[in-house]
């Protein structure tokens, strides 16, 4: 199947072309070229005089009198030259300094001017350059704050993400994504990574915002598209019986050549009332059809309900309570030109969690097509490039170390490489109980061992502290239902143990992990005490190497960042 999609990839990725860098030396590539197409086609304005000047040098007197009576020639005559020479170097003296510096953002804006702002500030942009072409937007965060940046009107939705993760000192691991949330509608959808972030913006409302979040199921179903299309729901048009091989899945829903659909029962939300209904569906390229007549595909019998081209899937995120869903499995199609009334959505609701899945990412496959494989395939490609360059280099000293065994008379080389392992981590927690001695002893650490113990893991990205159950739950469904996302809370029924909330096959499990003495000294343990952890880290890096007890090993960790 992968080998398929190098084939088609190679073949649509022919004919796009190249994507420019979003900044050189704090400034917009595309930029650069309007503001020399500016300087030469518009006329100079009031105050642009020591413009002209820098570009004019002193002719000897012509016997020509048309040219002696020219406008620029009295200009030139009547200006000082030390003048025109003092600026002339002050100009050439900015322009050698900012091709020549990087782009480093100012840690303290605030303090200073300007024109000594971070990268996207109007200071950093060339002279001259019409503001038509800068944009302010707003993005918020999980925890409500919000940053406005300015950037250009062909920034895509991945490049802002980079900007945010650059300036937020995140770990860039593809994963992030902009998200469009509509307040009073309650919807919420994760642009693409090619949308233009300024035309997203033209047509929210003004309740509507950006938020700046973690997807790790963006792209999953390349991955794994089998768990995000059943069998039972992915046919050909027009043919009931013929079914789609696995191995030419996803092929099929990239190829224009083919068609595919999505087929099954749904829940419709009637115009103007409060009711539903069940219809049977089918999803194609061409929009989203209802039969009117049980599970018919005859053309006569089909009523088109929504149009891809004109409309984006959103998930209903304000529960079942405000439509009077018939399930929590909600989502939406909102047309791009609406004025974003109630009546203008489309409401849908599914079966289960899968279902709903399959039929948000077929149609983003049937609206996209090629630009998500394009899209997923981007990051992978710059990884590779950059693979050969992160590895790192190893001393000759670090080359040269070998395990040894010191419990005799001589020490002797330990051949047995799983006896050498067991003896690297038994060093490993000699090393932590040594380093835990010094803090009870003679460290300026005023927290004893097991207090210390209790709170280290506080920093931590996956620990959420004091959240409830369904809040626990609104965080996994928003970063993607991934199998290994993970998140680590303080229980609620009791205050000294801690649950670890993990999804695994789309669905949501909790494991409580309990505190154990032992010898004086305080354990976590998930296991009833089988396994037995000095802190959470602890734990946490042991189930992300071994799956023990639980269903999948811990891989995606749930972070909450602040911009």
């Amino acid at each position: 199947m992968n080998s398929s999609l190098e084939s088609l990839y190679s073949t649509c990725s022919g004919q796009q072309t190249a994507s420019t860098p979003l900044l050189q030396n704090g400034q917009t590539s595309s930029s650069n070229q309007h503001h020399h197409h500016h300087q030469q086609h518009n006329q100079p304005r009031q105050g642009q005089h020591t413009h002209i000047l820098s570009h004019a040098s002193p002719e000897p007197p012509s016997s020509s009198p048309s040219s002696s009576d020219s406008p620029q020639s009295g200009l030139r005559r009547s200006q000082p030259m030390h003048i025109h020479a003092v600026r002339r170097l002050q100009e050439e003296e900015q322009q050698l300094r900012t091709s020549s510096l990087p782009a480093i953002p100012n840690p303290f804006p605030e303090l200073c001017s300007p024109a000594s702002s971070p990268v996207l500030s109007p200071g950093s942009l060339p002279p001259g350059e019409p503001s038509s072409n800068i944009y302010i937007v707003k993005i918020c965060s999980e925890d409500g704050m919000c940053k406005v940046v300015e950037i250009p009107a062909d920034m895509t939705a991945r490049d802002l993400c980079q900007l945010l993760v650059y300036k937020s000192h995140c770990v860039d691991d593809n994963s992030w994504a902009l998200v469009e949330h509509h307040t009073l509608l309650g919807l919420e959808r994760c642009l693409e990574d090619h949308e233009l972030v300024v035309q997203v913006q033209a047509s929210m409302n003004s309740d509507s915002r950006f938020l700046f979040r973690k997807n790790y199921a963006k792209y999953e179903f390349f991955r794994n598209p089998l768990t995000f299309f059943p069998e039972q729901m992915v046919a050909w048009c027009q043919e009931t019986s013929r079914t789609i091989p696995p191995s030419q899945l996803l092929q099929n829903f990239l190829a224009t050549s083919s068609c595919p659909e999505i087929q099954g029962h749904l829940y419709v939300k009637e115009v103007g009332r409060k009711s539903w209904k069940k219809v049977y569906m089918f999803l194609r390229r061409s929009g989203l059809y209802c039969s009117t007549k049980g599970t018919s595909k005859e053309p006569r019998h089909l009523q088109l309900l929504a149009d891809l081209e004109d409309s984006n899937i959103f998930t209903v995120i304000t529960g079942r309570k405000q439509h009077s869903a018939p399930t929590d499995y909600e989502f939406c199609i909102k047309p791009n030109k609406g004025r974003g009334e109630m009546k203008e959505l489309r409401i849908l609701c599914a079966e289960d969690e899968q279902g709903r899945t399959c039929w948000m990412t077929a149609f983003r496959l049937f609206k996209y097509g090629i630009l998500l494989y394009q899209n997923y395939k981007i990051p992978q490609q710059r990884k590779n490039l950059l693979s050969h360059f992160s590895a790192p280099v190893r001393s000759v000293s670090e080359n040269s170390l070998v395990a040894m065994d010191f419990s005799g008379r001589i020490g002797r080389v330990i051949d047995n490489p799983v006896e050498a392992q067991s003896a690297a981590m038994e060093e490993g927690h000699a090393w932590r109980k040594r380093s835990q001695r010094m803090n009870v002893l003679g460290s300026h650490s005023p927290l004893h061992h097991s207090s210390l113990n209790s709170v280290i893991h506080m920093a931590q990205l996956w620990f959420h502290g004091r959240i409830t159950r369904e809040e626990s739950h609104r965080i996994i469904h928003q970063q993607g239902q991934v199998d290994g996302l993970f998140l680590l809370r303080v229980s609620q029924s009791n205050p000294k143990a801690f649950v670890l909330t993990l999804c695994h096959h789309q669905k949501i499990k909790h494991f409580q992990i309990l505190p154990c003495e032992e010898d004086g000294q305080v354990f976590f343990s998930l296991d009833d005490g089988a396994t037995k952890f000095t802190d959470l880290i602890q734990l946490v890096e042991f189930y992300q190497l071994n799956r023990g007890v639980l269903p999948c090993k811990l891989k995606h960790p749930c972070t909450v960042v602040a911009l």
